[in-house]
């Protein structure tokens, strides 16, 4: 089943139940101004408020554009009037259309649902690089300086969050959600087994020395 990623700036959106319609998952979330906190999975939405307590959503838009991730996602902005001039700056800076009044899950479900059936699926970014890294989500496949990096599909996962969150240190529940696992009931020292599992990977690989474990607090990529 196809995964359709729905992200809107109004965090109700993290309340929203998913909705399967014709081979196709509609998954909501909240995103804040830092951008997605785990990882995306499928074509990819993202509704954003003209106005927010952090940020503009024009300037959250240019960073969201300007992000490998988010780069070719889609970008509505939702405005508070129907302002010409709102418009014109909001497709300025990046925004693929506009929609006026909240965007509830109602709302925000017809519009992708309207439009994803008519556009080329734009996904988020299939090649990630890092240092000597190099993540082909496509192929599912990871390298280290052209080593192939041997994992399971949970392994794999925990190092492109790693990747996607390099010199940062990761809690357990960080990784757990970070791999959209929150759902599911899980003993937060599960993640100490995918870590042992990633190690040894790397360490074949011959990049055993960049997961280093910070104590009591949990995990961290060091890359340059």
């Amino acid at each position: 089943m196809e995964r359709v990623t729905i992200f809107s700036t109004d965090n109700a959106a993290e309340s929203f139940d998913d909705f399967e319609h014709d081979g196709c998952r509609y998954c909501f979330s909240a995103i804040g101004p830092d951008g997605p906190a785990g990882l995306i999975d499928g074509p990819l939405w993202i509704f954003l408020d003209w106005v927010m307590p952090e940020m503009s959503g024009l300037e959250m838009c240019r960073r969201l554009r300007a992000n490998s991730r988010t780069a070719q996602a889609h970008i509505t902005m939702v405005l508070d009037q129907d302002d010409a001039e709102d418009r014109r700056r909001a497709l300025r800076a990046g925004a693929d259309d506009y929609m006026v009044g909240r965007a509830d899950r109602h709302a925000m479900l017809d519009r992708v649902m309207a439009l994803h059936s008519l556009e080329t699926p734009r996904l988020s970014a299939q090649v990630l690089e890092l240092s000597d890294f190099r993540i082909d989500l496509g192929a599912e496949q990871a390298k280290w300086r052209g080593n192939t990096i041997q994992l399971r599909p949970n392994e794999f996962r925990l190092l492109r969050f790693m990747v996607e969150n390099p010199n940062r240190v990761l809690s357990r529940q960080e990784l757990i959600d970070g791999l959209g696992k929150k759902d599911e009931p899980m003993d937060l020292r599960t993640v100490d087994v995918w870590i042992k599992r990633l190690r040894f990977g790397l360490k074949n690989a011959g990049a055993g020395s960049l997961l280093r474990t910070v104590h009591a607090k949990g995990y961290v990529l060091d890359a340059s």
